[in-house]
């Protein structure tokens, strides 16, 4: 069956309208999967340990998880009720539009960002409102506070912004706040702070104190490598997060998924996850300077990828970032390839960083753009 086919049951136009969020595909031949932003090391000794003692399976996870709450609030030096857990940080992001966002109220974003923030408010009936981003490919912060209306309730700020790099610096983020109403709900969406190595760069822990309508969401998916356990978290006022509450899926957090999470904060896990973050942050940097090499405008790469820009010839870019992303698909490799926009290429292993770079340059080479 076609995947346009209309459904045989009557759904609202506008969820219709809405094309759901697309997980990076599975390479079908040998290659590199580079589509996901997924952490390229394979679980620690300690962590895979812990996953497998859980022999429980058969009960729920204990209420509340609160040794692993007091030990994400000790980091933030806030008390456990300020820490949210739940199945990966999209979560909490759905939980908070739904609970602030109805039919006739707005929520912020910029654009091209993380691919949900269009469909979050759907269930709501909340509207999007995606702001363009600068020529930078940066948050145009002034004109999301243009964009703030009587109807706003949420604004999304995704720093690095996943798909395009940059992250916000802290004294851009304190002007901007002291812009939005107090009784508007900010979330800073940190899923990939642990990449991050601009001095300038905002840090939630940093702000929160000073910022009530604030909340900070992270993940242990990316730096923690434990995507498939889908578990992340927020950090904020108590009684936003009781709000979040009561629209949450129950139960949605493994016991698994909290004994993996908990082995991943041992100072001796935290020591071999330093490490592999900060090999990974030198292949973020030698991959775009390779590529800035070949005349690409790659921005300031913050996360665990790097963004190649959609650009007319000549322009610093790609003239067809779908043309691009199937042509290393065909070679077997994934990337995500964003009509109109541009290709974010996932910072994998070692050794894709050189295939990665003759692609491209292939590929100009083949548009006559090399440079």
């Amino acid at each position: 069956m076609s995947d346009n086919a209309p459904p045989p049951v009557r759904f609202r136009p506008e969820v219709l309208a809405v094309p759901a969020y697309r997980q990076g595909a599975t390479p079908t031949q040998p290659g590199f999967k580079l589509s996901s932003n997924e952490n390229p090391f394979a679980p620690l000794p300690g962590v895979a340990a812990a996953i497998a003692a859980r022999g429980d399976v058969n009960r729920y996870a204990a209420a509340a998880m609160p040794e692993l709450r007091a030990e994400i609030a000790a980091e933030f030096g806030v008390a456990a009720d300020h820490v949210h857990l739940a199945a990966g940080s999209v979560a909490i992001l759905y939980q908070l539009v739904h609970a602030a966002a109805g039919p006739g109220d707005e929520y912020l974003y910029a654009w091209p960002s993380f691919e949900a923030y269009p469909a979050l408010g759907l269930a709501s009936g909340a509207t999007p409102v995606g702001v363009p981003l600068t020529a930078t490919a940066e948050h145009d912060l002034d004109a999301m506070a243009a964009a703030i209306t009587e109807r706003t309730r949420v604004i999304l700020l995704c720093t690095p912004n996943n798909p395009t790099g940059p992250a916000l610096a802290r004294a851009d983020v304190e002007r901007f706040l002291a812009r939005v109403p107090a009784d508007t709900l900010v979330v800073l969406d940190e899923a990939y702070r642990e990449f991050v190595t601009d001095p300038a760069a905002v840090r939630g822990e940093d702000i929160l104190a000073s910022s009530p309508n604030l909340v900070v969401l992270r993940t242990f998916s990316k730096a923690y490598g434990l995507a498939g356990l889908r578990i992340g978290y927020g950090v904020g006022d108590p009684a936003i997060f009781r709000a979040a509450a009561s629209v949450a899926i129950p139960l949605s957090v493994t016991g698994i998924a909290e004994s993996a999470a908990r082995a991943s904060l041992t100072p001796e896990a935290r020591a071999v996850h330093a490490e592999r973050v900060a090999a990974i942050v030198d292949r973020r940097d030698r991959l775009g300077a390779g590529l800035r090499e070949l005349g690409l405008d790659v921005p300031d790469a913050q996360g665990n990828f790097v963004w190649i820009p959609e650009t007319a010839a000549g322009g610093g870019g790609v003239p067809d970032a779908l043309a691009l992303g199937a042509s290393f698909a065909a070679a077997g490799t994934l990337v995500r390839p964003f009509a109109g926009a541009g290709v974010r290429i996932s910072v994998g292993e070692d050794e894709s960083l050189a295939v990665i770079i003759e692609h491209v340059r292939e590929f100009l080479a083949q548009l006559g753009g090399a440079a």
